[in-house]
């Protein structure tokens, strides 16, 4: 039994996963710490990974050499691309797993990484020397000692359930909270905050009168999640169901106010504005006389759904009165009722872009601890603090990624740099750059860095510049392509777009709206003989192209801005400054940027509260 390592990290939700196999992976002696093997990649909320912008952030991890978007695909039940109708800057991959598939997947993948050990175990203690962390303590007294600790808590700790008035403490239903992490942090300096988070009831499909609902079949088409050359969703396909609440459902909802955890005081803390409970929706729309609700199923062969829309903490009584008022759900049974869930997470402006506490060294906080929600942004950020971790072991420049590279890059300054008032959620509206951070591209942005890393795999690697080479020939041959309108038109016409009255390049017919490349390739044989000469992921490839081309001259200008800004990511004002006598500067910008800390000038500009006025003066005084 070893009691030393490079890397610990603590908790195996989707970023302790993601973070342990990235520092594995990398080289480091990594040891997970979790509270029980069987919930390893738990997903306690949705049994779905993916939904706008979360889809792309997954593709990020994929690209990056992480393991999200495998896991994803090889145990799917059903996967859609949402926002199809919108521009491909909003495309975004969404898939629902079978739950018990999906950790055993994640399991096989932790037990089988070299350099990766697993310890079940809770820990309640951080070990720091000299402000600098030196290992863990865990409830059944082991102490493991590391040059890197990495922090993935989830809702853990000090977990505090609510249904109705009846509390339970648990960092998940039928599961224990974590205790005295958050009181030793506090002592050593740190800012800790209480957020909430919520999960609706489950429901015992034999119960549902489907009749009574609308079937949401899934999509059945090359996309998926990981970049790799598989063929994705083995699993039997099954559908989802939405139904609706009504006026009756809503009466009995606000009757069970009283006794809300959300209205009778009972919950202090912060809850996801953008995904709310049942009850809240009740009470902010109260002229609303139906809400949507979806019936997402858990697995293959279970049962159990999950119904999404319908979070709650009312009492049990209350919730299952309601249920029974919609027609779908007049005999509705359950397996558990919906639950609030109260934990503790540290103000993220305490980290660096690399995910390092600023008060420890060698201390990575990654999910839900720095004030986020979801899957898709816990495993980002456990990604990037594992590959941290490791280069903290071993030497290097931290490895980061810039708002123009990644959601997962927009993801980690929003926090580092602005801080949350509510659990974090990443939407595209959050990006300046969506144009450069669509989903089919993660690869091309990312792959490339991540190999050089030495986390992305030849194999991976290889299939990127065979996808980048074929892209690239279509693109050229539209490029130099002659039609003629006298073989073209009575097609073009027939297409419902106008004819030609001179010669084009193929490329002119690609940026019509009304065109694609499959269209076209009906209509010109030397463009369906140059596609058919790609002989692996061709669906894939010809998107791509057909997007760059389409979309070129936005991602040009798009381009152009980011490296605009840029020039600012490359001034470095920290330790720079005694902001504290920069009289020059207003009273909120002295206090935020002291706090914060910028690491650049660009990071200092998005800080909530920083003027122009502000930036320019710290310009002038670098000589700028």
């Amino acid at each position: 039994m070893d009691f030393n390592y490079d890397v610990i990290v603590v908790g195996a939700g989707h970023a302790g996963c993601e973070a342990a196999c990235a520092s594995a992976n990398l080289g480091s002696k990594t040891l997970l710490i979790t509270m029980d093997m069987n919930k390893i990649a738990q997903m306690s909320c949705n049994p779905a990974v993916g939904g706008i912008a979360k889809g792309q952030i997954v593709r990020e991890i994929d690209a990056l050499g992480g393991f999200m978007g495998i896991v994803t695909d090889e145990t799917a039940i059903q996967f859609r691309m949402l926002n199809r109708s919108k521009g491909p800057a909003m495309w975004s991959p969404r898939s629902q797993s079978d739950r018990t598939k999906f950790i055993a997947t994640w399991r096989s993948i932790l037990e089988n990484t070299e350099n990766l050990y697993i310890w079940q175990d809770s820990v309640n203690q951080v070990l720091v020397k000299d402000r600098r962390v030196t290992g863990v303590v865990t409830d059944m007294n082991v102490t493991f000692t590391a040059k890197c600790v990495v922090l993935t808590t989830g809702t853990f700790m000090n977990g505090l359930m609510h249904i109705g008035r009846t509390r339970l403490q648990g960092g998940r239903i039928s599961e224990p909270a974590s205790h005295g992490i958050t009181e030793q942090l506090v002592e050593l300096g740190f800012t800790a905050g209480r957020m909430k988070t919520g999960t609706p009831v489950r429901i015992d499909g034999r119960s549902i009168h489907f009749e009574e609902a609308t079937e949401q079949r899934g999509e059945d088409d090359f996309h998926k999640f990981s970049f790799l050359d598989f063929q994705p969703r083995p699993l039997k396909q099954r559908s989802c169901w939405t139904i609706y609440t009504n006026e009756q459902v809503h009466d009995i909802l606000r009757a069970g106010l009283p006794d809300s955890p959300l209205y009778n005081g009972q919950i202090q803390s912060i809850g996801p504005r953008y995904c709310p409970s049942i009850e809240t929706k009740i009470v902010t729309f109260p002229d609303k006389t139906e809400h949507q609700l979806f019936l997402e199923p858990e697995g293959e062969t279970t049962q159990e759904y999950y119904l999404n829309g319908f979070s709650s903490s009312l009492p049990l009584d209350i919730q299952v009165k309601a249920l029974q008022e919609i027609p779908a759900l007049r005999d509705v049974r359950i397996y558990r009722p919906g639950y609030a869930i109260e934990y503790d997470y540290f103000d993220p402006t305490q980290l660096n872009h690399n995910l390092e506490t600023k008060q420890i060294s060698n201390l990575f906080f990654a999910g839900q601890i720095n004030g986020t929600t979801g899957y898709e942004e816990a495993g980002g950020q456990g990604l990037i603090a594992g590959i941290n971790a490791h280069i903290n072991c071993h030497g290097g420049a931290p490895f980061t990624l810039g708002r123009d590279e990644a959601y997962i890059g927009v993801l980690i300054d929003d926090l580092v740099t602005k801080g949350v008032d509510e659990p974090y959620r990443m939407f595209t509206s959050r990006a300046e750059y969506r144009i450069l951070l669509r989903q089919d591209d993660a690869d091309m942005r990312l792959t490339e860095r991540a190999y050089r890393l030495g986390l992305a795999k030849r194999e991976r690697y290889d299939l990127l510049t065979a996808k980048r080479d074929s892209v690239d020939r279509l693109i050229r041959f539209a490029q130099n392509y002659s039609i003629k309108p006298a073989y073209i038109n009575e097609g073009l016409e027939a297409l419902g777009t106008a004819p030609l009255k001179q010669g084009v390049r193929l490329i002119d017919l690609i940026l019509r709206p009304q065109l694609d490349m499959a269209k076209l390739s009906t209509l010109v044989p030397a463009l369906k003989q140059e596609i058919s000469v790609i002989k692996n992921r061709r669906e894939e490839i010809v998107e791509a192209a057909e997007i760059k081309m389409k979309y070129q001259g936005y991602i040009d200008r798009e381009k152009m801005i980011a490296d605009k800004i840029s020039r600012l990511e490359h001034i470095r004002i920290r330790g720079k400054f005694d902001y504290s006598q920069i009289h020059a500067l207003s009273t909120e910008a002295r206090q935020k940027l002291e706090r914060i800390d910028p690491e650049t000038i660009a990071q200092a500009s998005r800080i909530p509260g920083i003027s122009p006025s502000d930036i320019n003066i710290l310009l002038l005084l670098m000589g700028r």
